[in-house]
Protein backbone atom coordinates (compact mmCIF):
# COMPACT_ATOMS: atom_id res chain seq x y z
CA UNK A 1 0.00 0.00 0.00
CA UNK A 2 2.59 2.58 0.46
CA UNK A 3 4.43 1.58 -2.51
CA UNK A 4 1.48 2.60 -3.95
CA UNK A 5 0.63 5.67 -2.63
CA UNK A 6 4.41 6.85 -3.25
CA UNK A 7 3.71 6.08 -6.94
CA UNK A 8 0.49 8.30 -6.97
CA UNK A 9 2.41 10.78 -5.30
CA UNK A 10 5.15 10.74 -7.99
CA UNK A 11 2.98 10.44 -10.77
CA UNK A 12 1.21 13.45 -9.49
CA UNK A 13 4.49 15.19 -8.97
CA UNK A 14 5.45 14.15 -12.68
CA UNK A 15 1.87 15.83 -13.94
CA UNK A 16 2.57 18.87 -12.30
CA UNK A 17 5.84 18.96 -13.35
CA UNK A 18 4.81 18.31 -16.87
CA UNK A 19 2.52 21.09 -16.82
CA UNK A 20 5.13 23.66 -15.39
CA UNK A 21 7.42 23.11 -17.98
CA UNK A 22 4.88 23.35 -20.93
CA UNK A 23 4.04 26.49 -19.52
CA UNK A 24 7.64 27.46 -19.66
CA UNK A 25 8.54 25.94 -23.10
CA UNK A 26 5.27 27.50 -24.60
CA UNK A 27 4.93 31.02 -22.28
CA UNK A 28 5.10 33.57 -25.25
CA UNK A 29 2.32 31.79 -27.27
CA UNK A 30 0.12 31.42 -24.04
CA UNK A 31 0.89 35.13 -23.92
CA UNK A 32 -0.34 35.92 -27.01
CA UNK A 33 -3.23 34.54 -26.46
CA UNK A 34 -4.56 37.16 -23.78
CA UNK A 35 -4.22 39.83 -26.29
CA UNK A 36 -5.57 37.98 -29.37
CA UNK A 37 -8.16 36.94 -27.10
CA UNK A 38 -8.37 40.65 -26.11
CA UNK A 39 -9.25 42.25 -29.91
CA UNK A 40 -11.57 39.07 -30.26
CA UNK A 41 -13.58 39.85 -27.35
CA UNK A 42 -13.72 44.24 -28.05
CA UNK A 43 -16.30 43.96 -30.77
CA UNK A 44 -19.13 41.53 -29.57
CA UNK A 45 -20.51 43.74 -27.31
CA UNK A 46 -20.00 47.12 -29.97
CA UNK A 47 -22.82 45.27 -31.93
CA UNK A 48 -24.98 44.11 -28.77
CA UNK A 49 -25.70 45.91 -25.72
CA UNK A 50 -23.43 48.64 -25.96
CA UNK A 51 -24.54 49.95 -29.30
CA UNK A 52 -27.99 49.53 -27.80
CA UNK A 53 -27.96 51.77 -25.55
CA UNK A 54 -26.32 54.64 -27.89
CA UNK A 55 -29.44 53.76 -30.17
CA UNK A 56 -31.69 54.41 -27.47
CA UNK A 57 -30.36 57.24 -26.07
CA UNK A 58 -30.47 58.21 -29.89
CA UNK A 59 -34.36 58.11 -30.10
CA UNK A 60 -34.26 54.96 -32.30
CA UNK A 61 -37.18 52.64 -31.62
CA UNK A 62 -36.87 49.41 -29.70
CA UNK A 63 -38.31 47.73 -33.09
CA UNK A 64 -35.05 49.46 -35.05
CA UNK A 65 -32.79 48.48 -32.13
CA UNK A 66 -33.34 44.56 -31.76
CA UNK A 67 -32.86 44.49 -36.15
CA UNK A 68 -28.93 44.79 -35.41
CA UNK A 69 -28.65 42.17 -33.16
CA UNK A 70 -28.91 40.44 -36.90
CA UNK A 71 -25.22 42.01 -37.49
CA UNK A 72 -23.60 39.52 -35.50
CA UNK A 73 -25.13 36.65 -37.25
CA UNK A 74 -21.76 36.01 -39.07
CA UNK A 75 -20.57 34.40 -35.27
CA UNK A 76 -23.36 31.21 -36.39
CA UNK A 77 -22.43 31.21 -40.08
CA UNK A 78 -19.08 31.46 -39.99
CA UNK A 79 -18.11 28.24 -41.34
CA UNK A 80 -19.31 29.33 -44.85
CA UNK A 81 -16.38 31.42 -45.18
CA UNK A 82 -14.10 29.82 -43.12
CA UNK A 83 -12.46 27.68 -46.45
CA UNK A 84 -12.14 30.97 -47.97
CA UNK A 85 -10.06 32.04 -44.88
CA UNK A 86 -7.92 28.68 -44.82
CA UNK A 87 -7.41 28.02 -48.28
CA UNK A 88 -7.16 31.48 -50.39
CA UNK A 89 -3.51 33.31 -50.14
CA UNK A 90 -3.81 36.84 -49.55
CA UNK A 91 -1.42 38.95 -52.12
CA UNK A 92 1.69 40.06 -51.21
CA UNK A 93 0.97 39.59 -47.31
CA UNK A 94 0.99 35.93 -47.42
CA UNK A 95 4.36 36.08 -48.56
CA UNK A 96 5.40 38.91 -46.09
CA UNK A 97 3.31 37.72 -42.68
CA UNK A 98 2.53 33.62 -43.77
CA UNK A 99 -0.81 32.19 -43.87
CA UNK A 100 -2.72 32.86 -40.63
CA UNK A 101 -1.55 36.64 -39.57
CA UNK A 102 -2.08 38.21 -43.15
CA UNK A 103 -5.32 36.85 -42.81
CA UNK A 104 -5.74 37.92 -39.20
CA UNK A 105 -3.87 41.65 -39.67
CA UNK A 106 -6.65 42.01 -42.72
CA UNK A 107 -9.96 40.81 -40.23
CA UNK A 108 -8.09 42.95 -37.44
CA UNK A 109 -7.83 46.17 -39.67
CA UNK A 110 -11.59 45.74 -41.27
CA UNK A 111 -12.55 45.62 -37.55
CA UNK A 112 -10.97 48.38 -36.80
CA UNK A 113 -12.23 50.19 -39.92
CA UNK A 114 -15.52 49.15 -38.93
CA UNK A 115 -15.69 50.71 -35.94
CA UNK A 116 -14.28 53.88 -36.93
CA UNK A 117 -17.10 53.60 -39.68
CA UNK A 118 -19.68 53.68 -37.26
CA UNK A 119 -18.45 56.26 -35.09
CA UNK A 120 -18.49 58.49 -38.12
CA UNK A 121 -22.33 57.96 -38.46
CA UNK A 122 -25.31 59.63 -36.13
CA UNK A 123 -28.13 57.33 -36.00
CA UNK A 124 -30.47 59.26 -34.64
CA UNK A 125 -30.44 61.00 -38.59
CA UNK A 126 -32.43 58.24 -40.96
CA UNK A 127 -28.95 58.31 -43.23
CA UNK A 128 -27.10 57.63 -40.45
CA UNK A 129 -29.01 54.73 -39.00
CA UNK A 130 -28.80 53.32 -42.59
CA UNK A 131 -25.12 53.55 -42.86
CA UNK A 132 -24.26 52.29 -39.19
CA UNK A 133 -26.34 49.39 -40.17
CA UNK A 134 -24.02 48.20 -42.95
CA UNK A 135 -21.00 49.22 -40.62
CA UNK A 136 -22.04 46.91 -37.63
CA UNK A 137 -22.63 43.87 -40.63
CA UNK A 138 -19.04 45.01 -41.79
CA UNK A 139 -18.07 44.48 -37.90
CA UNK A 140 -19.94 41.21 -37.19
CA UNK A 141 -18.36 39.55 -40.79
CA UNK A 142 -14.80 40.86 -39.52
CA UNK A 143 -14.81 40.11 -36.21
CA UNK A 144 -16.40 36.48 -37.04
CA UNK A 145 -13.45 36.24 -40.03
CA UNK A 146 -10.43 37.26 -36.75
CA UNK A 147 -12.01 34.41 -35.02
CA UNK A 148 -11.77 31.86 -37.23
CA UNK A 149 -8.20 32.99 -37.84
CA UNK A 150 -7.39 33.06 -33.96
CA UNK A 151 -9.06 29.53 -33.35
CA UNK A 152 -6.15 28.13 -35.98
CA UNK A 153 -3.81 30.04 -34.92
CA UNK A 154 -4.25 28.62 -31.27
CA UNK A 155 -4.49 24.97 -32.60
CA UNK A 156 -1.63 25.42 -35.04
CA UNK A 157 0.64 26.97 -32.28
CA UNK A 158 1.24 24.48 -29.46
CA UNK A 159 0.96 20.91 -28.99
CA UNK A 160 -2.36 19.09 -27.82
CA UNK A 161 -1.10 19.09 -24.43
CA UNK A 162 -1.29 22.93 -24.54
CA UNK A 163 -4.70 23.43 -25.67
CA UNK A 164 -6.28 24.25 -21.95
CA UNK A 165 -3.70 26.98 -21.11
CA UNK A 166 -4.33 28.32 -24.37
CA UNK A 167 -8.22 28.37 -23.78
CA UNK A 168 -7.80 29.66 -20.51
CA UNK A 169 -5.25 32.89 -21.43
CA UNK A 170 -7.75 33.10 -24.51
CA UNK A 171 -11.12 33.53 -22.34
CA UNK A 172 -9.03 35.53 -19.99
CA UNK A 173 -8.42 37.93 -22.92
CA UNK A 174 -11.84 37.82 -24.42
CA UNK A 175 -13.21 38.70 -21.24
CA UNK A 176 -10.98 41.99 -20.77
CA UNK A 177 -11.68 43.02 -24.04
CA UNK A 178 -15.49 42.84 -23.04
CA UNK A 179 -14.92 44.95 -20.26
CA UNK A 180 -13.54 47.74 -22.22
CA UNK A 181 -16.18 47.34 -24.85
CA UNK A 182 -18.88 47.41 -22.35
CA UNK A 183 -18.20 48.61 -19.06
CA UNK A 184 -15.42 51.10 -19.65
CA UNK A 185 -17.00 52.20 -23.02
CA UNK A 186 -20.07 53.07 -21.09
CA UNK A 187 -18.27 55.17 -18.40
CA UNK A 188 -16.49 57.02 -20.99
CA UNK A 189 -19.74 57.76 -23.08
CA UNK A 190 -21.27 59.24 -19.67
CA UNK A 191 -18.09 60.94 -18.48
CA UNK A 192 -18.08 62.87 -22.25
CA UNK A 193 -21.84 63.81 -20.99
CA UNK A 194 -24.46 62.21 -22.55
CA UNK A 195 -27.19 60.80 -21.46
CA UNK A 196 -30.61 59.64 -22.54
CA UNK A 197 -32.05 63.06 -21.68
CA UNK A 198 -29.25 64.60 -23.59
CA UNK A 199 -27.89 62.76 -26.47
CA UNK A 200 -24.73 63.98 -27.49
CA UNK A 201 -23.11 62.55 -30.64
CA UNK A 202 -19.85 63.48 -30.37
CA UNK A 203 -19.24 61.73 -27.02
CA UNK A 204 -20.51 58.52 -28.82
CA UNK A 205 -18.41 58.94 -31.89
CA UNK A 206 -15.48 59.27 -29.43
CA UNK A 207 -16.51 56.84 -27.21
CA UNK A 208 -16.18 54.20 -30.48
CA UNK A 209 -12.67 55.66 -32.26
CA UNK A 210 -11.36 54.82 -28.69
CA UNK A 211 -12.95 51.24 -29.05
CA UNK A 212 -11.31 51.42 -32.42
CA UNK A 213 -7.70 52.42 -31.07
CA UNK A 214 -7.61 49.46 -28.33
CA UNK A 215 -7.60 47.23 -31.21
CA UNK A 216 -4.02 48.59 -31.80
CA UNK A 217 -3.74 45.74 -29.14
CA UNK A 218 -4.51 43.16 -31.61
CA UNK A 219 -2.97 44.77 -34.18
CA UNK A 220 0.81 44.84 -32.80
CA UNK A 221 0.23 41.14 -31.60
CA UNK A 222 -0.01 40.15 -34.85
CA UNK A 223 2.41 41.99 -36.26
CA UNK A 224 5.32 40.75 -33.17
CA UNK A 225 4.07 36.74 -33.11
CA UNK A 226 5.68 33.93 -35.33
CA UNK A 227 3.56 31.98 -37.74
CA UNK A 228 2.80 28.82 -36.47
CA UNK A 229 5.42 25.77 -37.70
CA UNK A 230 2.68 23.66 -38.13
CA UNK A 231 0.34 25.43 -41.06
CA UNK A 232 -0.10 23.56 -43.68
CA UNK A 233 1.43 25.88 -46.25
CA UNK A 234 1.34 22.71 -49.18
CA UNK A 235 -2.60 23.49 -48.59
CA UNK A 236 -1.92 25.75 -51.59
CA UNK A 237 -2.22 23.67 -54.63
CA UNK A 238 -4.31 25.70 -57.03
CA UNK A 239 -3.71 28.61 -59.54
CA UNK A 240 -5.06 32.55 -59.02
CA UNK A 241 -7.72 31.31 -61.68
CA UNK A 242 -9.07 29.05 -59.64
CA UNK A 243 -8.62 30.48 -56.29
CA UNK A 244 -10.58 33.85 -58.15
CA UNK A 245 -13.16 30.84 -59.56
CA UNK A 246 -13.86 29.94 -55.79
CA UNK A 247 -14.16 33.39 -54.46
CA UNK A 248 -16.85 33.55 -57.32
CA UNK A 249 -18.51 30.21 -55.78
CA UNK A 250 -18.72 31.85 -52.40
CA UNK A 251 -20.27 35.00 -53.20
CA UNK A 252 -23.06 32.76 -55.23
CA UNK A 253 -23.58 30.58 -52.35
CA UNK A 254 -23.79 33.51 -49.41
CA UNK A 255 -26.50 35.02 -51.84
CA UNK A 256 -28.41 31.98 -52.24
CA UNK A 257 -28.80 31.67 -48.60
CA UNK A 258 -29.70 35.66 -48.44
CA UNK A 259 -32.29 35.37 -51.25
CA UNK A 260 -33.63 32.00 -50.02
CA UNK A 261 -33.80 33.12 -46.77
CA UNK A 262 -35.36 36.83 -46.90
CA UNK A 263 -37.87 34.92 -49.36
CA UNK A 264 -39.62 32.59 -47.17
CA UNK A 265 -41.02 34.75 -44.93
CA UNK A 266 -44.29 34.20 -45.78
CA UNK A 267 -43.68 30.61 -45.77
CA UNK A 268 -42.65 30.80 -41.95
CA UNK A 269 -45.22 33.10 -41.33
CA UNK A 270 -47.78 30.32 -42.78
CA UNK A 271 -46.12 27.03 -41.07
CA UNK A 272 -46.06 29.25 -37.83
CA UNK A 273 -50.07 29.96 -37.70
CA UNK A 274 -50.50 25.99 -39.52
CA UNK A 275 -48.56 24.59 -35.98
CA UNK A 276 -50.46 27.22 -33.70
CA UNK A 277 -53.33 25.93 -35.30
CA UNK A 278 -52.85 22.39 -34.45
CA UNK A 279 -52.13 22.56 -30.89
CA UNK A 280 -48.61 24.05 -30.40
CA UNK A 281 -47.38 26.21 -28.57
CA UNK A 282 -46.89 29.62 -30.12
CA UNK A 283 -43.33 30.35 -29.09
CA UNK A 284 -42.36 26.27 -29.97
CA UNK A 285 -44.14 27.12 -32.98
CA UNK A 286 -42.43 29.96 -34.07
CA UNK A 287 -39.10 28.15 -32.85
CA UNK A 288 -39.51 25.25 -35.29
CA UNK A 289 -40.73 27.74 -37.92
CA UNK A 290 -37.48 29.65 -38.26
CA UNK A 291 -35.58 26.35 -38.12
CA UNK A 292 -36.80 25.00 -41.23
CA UNK A 293 -36.37 27.95 -42.90
CA UNK A 294 -32.71 28.27 -41.87
CA UNK A 295 -32.53 24.58 -42.79
CA UNK A 296 -34.11 25.13 -46.32
CA UNK A 297 -32.00 28.19 -46.89
CA UNK A 298 -28.83 26.07 -46.34
CA UNK A 299 -30.14 23.16 -48.88
CA UNK A 300 -30.70 26.08 -51.53
CA UNK A 301 -27.49 27.37 -51.19
CA UNK A 302 -25.73 24.29 -51.57
CA UNK A 303 -28.02 23.47 -54.75
CA UNK A 304 -26.74 26.97 -56.01
CA UNK A 305 -23.45 26.06 -55.44
CA UNK A 306 -23.84 22.71 -57.21
CA UNK A 307 -25.19 24.19 -60.21
CA UNK A 308 -21.93 26.83 -60.28
CA UNK A 309 -19.57 23.53 -59.89
CA UNK A 310 -21.67 22.30 -62.98
CA UNK A 311 -21.03 24.95 -65.25
CA UNK A 312 -17.63 24.99 -64.33
CA UNK A 313 -17.65 28.50 -62.60
CA UNK A 314 -15.50 26.54 -59.99
CA UNK A 315 -12.96 24.08 -59.86
CA UNK A 316 -14.66 20.93 -58.67
CA UNK A 317 -10.81 19.15 -57.61
CA UNK A 318 -11.04 22.24 -55.34
CA UNK A 319 -14.39 22.14 -54.04
CA UNK A 320 -13.77 18.94 -52.45
CA UNK A 321 -10.37 20.02 -51.26
CA UNK A 322 -12.05 23.05 -49.41
CA UNK A 323 -15.25 21.54 -48.66
CA UNK A 324 -16.45 18.17 -48.64
CA UNK A 325 -12.33 16.71 -47.18
CA UNK A 326 -12.86 18.90 -43.77
CA UNK A 327 -16.45 17.28 -43.35
CA UNK A 328 -15.04 13.73 -44.98
CA UNK A 329 -12.67 13.61 -42.28
CA UNK A 330 -13.69 14.33 -39.37
CA UNK A 331 -16.48 11.28 -39.93
CA UNK A 332 -13.74 9.25 -40.93
CA UNK A 333 -12.15 9.85 -37.91
CA UNK A 334 -14.88 9.48 -35.49
CA UNK A 335 -16.82 7.28 -37.58
CA UNK A 336 -20.41 6.73 -35.92
CA UNK A 337 -19.35 8.38 -32.96
CA UNK A 338 -19.14 11.78 -35.06
CA UNK A 339 -23.00 12.29 -34.32
CA UNK A 340 -22.77 12.22 -30.91
CA UNK A 341 -19.96 14.56 -31.00
CA UNK A 342 -22.02 16.92 -33.08
CA UNK A 343 -24.67 16.52 -30.46
CA UNK A 344 -22.51 17.39 -27.72
CA UNK A 345 -21.26 20.64 -29.15
CA UNK A 346 -24.61 21.40 -30.54
CA UNK A 347 -25.89 21.30 -26.70
CA UNK A 348 -23.01 21.77 -24.32
CA UNK A 349 -24.07 25.45 -23.52
CA UNK A 350 -27.77 25.58 -24.70
CA UNK A 351 -28.17 25.93 -20.74
CA UNK A 352 -26.07 28.86 -20.72
CA UNK A 353 -27.00 30.67 -23.74
CA UNK A 354 -30.56 31.01 -23.35
CA UNK A 355 -30.33 32.37 -19.34
CA UNK A 356 -27.87 35.01 -21.23
CA UNK A 357 -29.91 36.06 -23.71
CA UNK A 358 -32.65 37.94 -21.34
CA UNK A 359 -30.12 38.34 -18.49
CA UNK A 360 -29.64 42.29 -18.63
CA UNK A 361 -33.97 42.47 -19.10
CA UNK A 362 -33.96 40.51 -16.08
CA UNK A 363 -32.21 43.01 -14.19
CA UNK A 364 -33.86 45.83 -14.91
CA UNK A 365 -36.91 44.19 -14.10
CA UNK A 366 -35.34 43.23 -10.51
CA UNK A 367 -34.89 47.13 -9.95
CA UNK A 368 -31.40 47.16 -10.16
CA UNK A 369 -30.14 50.80 -11.74
CA UNK A 370 -27.55 50.62 -14.76
CA UNK A 371 -24.80 51.44 -12.44
CA UNK A 372 -25.14 48.16 -10.51
CA UNK A 373 -26.07 46.23 -13.37
CA UNK A 374 -22.47 47.26 -14.75
CA UNK A 375 -20.77 47.22 -12.45
CA UNK A 376 -21.73 43.45 -10.89
CA UNK A 377 -22.37 42.15 -14.57
CA UNK A 378 -19.67 43.95 -16.68
CA UNK A 379 -16.69 44.35 -13.95
CA UNK A 380 -17.23 41.71 -11.08
CA UNK A 381 -18.91 39.02 -13.37
CA UNK A 382 -16.42 39.10 -16.37
CA UNK A 383 -13.50 39.20 -13.42
CA UNK A 384 -15.12 35.90 -12.06
CA UNK A 385 -14.98 34.57 -15.34
CA UNK A 386 -11.25 34.76 -16.40
CA UNK A 387 -11.17 33.47 -12.88
CA UNK A 388 -13.02 30.53 -13.77
CA UNK A 389 -11.45 30.24 -17.10
CA UNK A 390 -7.81 29.55 -15.50
CA UNK A 391 -9.05 27.38 -13.31
CA UNK A 392 -10.64 25.48 -15.85
CA UNK A 393 -7.28 25.18 -17.97
CA UNK A 394 -5.87 24.18 -15.56
CA UNK A 395 -7.86 21.50 -14.05
CA UNK A 396 -8.13 20.24 -17.45
CA UNK A 397 -4.39 19.97 -17.59
CA UNK A 398 -4.57 17.89 -14.54
CA UNK A 399 -7.48 16.01 -14.63
CA UNK A 400 -8.30 16.15 -18.23
CA UNK A 401 -11.11 17.28 -21.07
CA UNK A 402 -13.82 14.93 -20.25
CA UNK A 403 -14.12 15.40 -16.49
CA UNK A 404 -13.91 18.78 -16.50
CA UNK A 405 -16.51 19.55 -19.67
CA UNK A 406 -18.94 16.89 -16.93
CA UNK A 407 -18.14 19.70 -13.89
CA UNK A 408 -18.80 22.41 -16.02
CA UNK A 409 -22.05 20.97 -17.10
CA UNK A 410 -23.53 19.89 -13.37
CA UNK A 411 -22.30 23.27 -12.05
CA UNK A 412 -24.19 25.52 -15.56
CA UNK A 413 -27.25 23.55 -14.30
CA UNK A 414 -26.79 23.96 -10.61
CA UNK A 415 -25.85 28.34 -10.89
CA UNK A 416 -28.42 28.38 -13.52
CA UNK A 417 -31.30 27.57 -10.22
CA UNK A 418 -29.86 29.62 -8.12
CA UNK A 419 -31.09 32.99 -10.16
CA UNK A 420 -34.79 32.13 -9.07
CA UNK A 421 -34.20 32.94 -5.75
CA UNK A 422 -32.54 36.44 -7.42
CA UNK A 423 -36.27 36.57 -9.08
CA UNK A 424 -37.64 36.07 -5.23
CA UNK A 425 -36.06 38.84 -3.97
CA UNK A 426 -35.36 42.01 -5.92
CA UNK A 427 -32.97 44.59 -5.82
CA UNK A 428 -31.09 42.56 -3.20
CA UNK A 429 -27.39 43.45 -4.12
CA UNK A 430 -25.40 40.96 -1.97
CA UNK A 431 -27.40 38.23 -3.03
CA UNK A 432 -26.88 39.23 -7.18
CA UNK A 433 -22.90 39.39 -6.44
CA UNK A 434 -23.41 35.93 -5.22
CA UNK A 435 -25.14 34.87 -8.30
CA UNK A 436 -23.30 36.25 -10.61
CA UNK A 437 -19.90 35.29 -8.97
CA UNK A 438 -20.94 31.78 -9.22
CA UNK A 439 -22.62 31.87 -12.38
CA UNK A 440 -19.48 33.11 -14.36
CA UNK A 441 -17.17 31.33 -12.63
CA UNK A 442 -18.64 28.65 -14.22
CA UNK A 443 -18.87 29.71 -17.57
CA UNK A 444 -15.38 30.25 -17.68
CA UNK A 445 -14.66 26.90 -16.29
CA UNK A 446 -16.68 25.48 -18.67
CA UNK A 447 -15.96 27.47 -21.64
CA UNK A 448 -12.26 26.91 -20.99
CA UNK A 449 -12.47 23.05 -20.96
CA UNK A 450 -15.01 23.20 -23.93
CA UNK A 451 -12.78 25.14 -25.98
CA UNK A 452 -10.13 22.49 -25.30
CA UNK A 453 -12.48 19.67 -26.83
CA UNK A 454 -12.97 21.41 -29.85
CA UNK A 455 -9.61 21.82 -30.01
CA UNK A 456 -9.19 18.01 -30.00
CA UNK A 457 -11.42 17.34 -32.37
CA UNK A 458 -9.88 19.26 -35.36
CA UNK A 459 -7.42 17.90 -37.63
CA UNK A 460 -3.64 20.55 -38.13
CA UNK A 461 -5.01 19.99 -42.48
CA UNK A 462 -8.49 21.92 -41.76
CA UNK A 463 -8.28 23.26 -38.33
CA UNK A 464 -9.74 26.76 -39.82
CA UNK A 465 -12.61 24.58 -41.12
CA UNK A 466 -13.25 22.27 -38.94
CA UNK A 467 -13.29 24.73 -36.01
CA UNK A 468 -15.46 27.01 -37.55
CA UNK A 469 -17.93 24.15 -37.82
CA UNK A 470 -17.99 23.51 -34.47
CA UNK A 471 -18.02 26.67 -33.28
CA UNK A 472 -20.67 27.77 -35.49
CA UNK A 473 -22.74 24.72 -34.56
CA UNK A 474 -21.95 25.75 -30.51
CA UNK A 475 -23.98 28.90 -30.69
CA UNK A 476 -26.24 28.94 -33.83
CA UNK A 477 -29.40 26.11 -31.70
CA UNK A 478 -29.02 28.32 -28.45
CA UNK A 479 -29.29 31.37 -30.20
CA UNK A 480 -31.76 30.40 -32.14
CA UNK A 481 -34.03 28.98 -28.78
CA UNK A 482 -32.66 31.83 -27.14
CA UNK A 483 -34.35 34.99 -29.27
CA UNK A 484 -38.04 33.31 -27.97
CA UNK A 485 -36.82 33.27 -24.16
CA UNK A 486 -38.74 37.22 -23.52
CA UNK A 487 -41.75 35.06 -25.10
CA UNK A 488 -40.90 32.24 -22.83
CA UNK A 489 -40.75 34.49 -19.84
CA UNK A 490 -43.76 36.58 -20.88
CA UNK A 491 -45.87 33.05 -20.51
CA UNK A 492 -44.56 31.03 -17.80
CA UNK A 493 -42.57 33.59 -15.31
CA UNK A 494 -39.05 34.55 -14.40
CA UNK A 495 -39.15 31.34 -11.48
CA UNK A 496 -40.55 28.50 -14.33
CA UNK A 497 -37.84 30.16 -17.20
CA UNK A 498 -35.18 29.23 -14.43
CA UNK A 499 -35.95 26.08 -13.85
CA UNK A 500 -36.29 25.14 -17.67
CA UNK A 501 -33.40 26.79 -18.67
CA UNK A 502 -31.37 24.67 -15.96
CA UNK A 503 -33.91 21.31 -16.92
CA UNK A 504 -32.51 21.60 -20.81
CA UNK A 505 -29.11 21.75 -19.72
CA UNK A 506 -29.73 17.34 -17.85
CA UNK A 507 -29.33 15.70 -21.02
CA UNK A 508 -25.78 17.24 -21.75
CA UNK A 509 -24.64 14.99 -18.37
CA UNK A 510 -25.57 11.93 -20.81
CA UNK A 511 -24.09 13.13 -24.04
CA UNK A 512 -20.71 13.99 -22.02
CA UNK A 513 -20.99 10.69 -20.56
CA UNK A 514 -21.07 9.25 -23.85
CA UNK A 515 -18.27 11.12 -25.61
CA UNK A 516 -15.96 10.72 -22.99
CA UNK A 517 -17.18 6.55 -23.63
CA UNK A 518 -16.70 6.07 -26.99
CA UNK A 519 -15.05 8.58 -28.32
CA UNK A 520 -10.83 9.51 -27.72
CA UNK A 521 -9.65 13.09 -26.88
CA UNK A 522 -6.15 14.30 -27.76
CA UNK A 523 -5.49 15.26 -23.77
CA UNK A 524 -2.35 14.90 -21.37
Amino acid sequence: MTQMNDAKAAGSQSNNSTGYRLLADNWRQVLAMLFLGFSAGLPLLLIFSTLSLWLREAGVDRSAVTYFSWAALGYSFKFVWAPLVDKLPLPFLHRLMGKRRSWLLLAQVMVMSAMIWMAMNDPSTAGGLYYMAFAAVLLGFSSATQDIVIDAFRIEAVESKVQALMASTYVAGYRIGMIVAGAVALYLAEWLGTTRETYLYGAWQLTYIAMAGAMLTGIFTTLVIREPVRTQESSYLHTSRDYFRFVLLFAGFVSAIILAYLSLSDVVTATKNWLVQAGAIEQLASFVAEALRLLVALMAALFAGWILVRIRVADRHMLRDTYIDPVADFFRRYGKAAILILLLVGFYRVSDIVLGVISNVFYQDMGFSKDQIATVTKVFGIWMTILGGFLGGFLTLRYGVIRILMLGAVMTVITNLLFIPVANNPGDIFLLYVVIGADNITAGLASAAFIAYLSSLTSLSFTAVQYAIFSSLMTLFPKLLGGYSGSIVDAVGYQNFFLAASIIGVPVFLLVWLAGRFTRVKEA
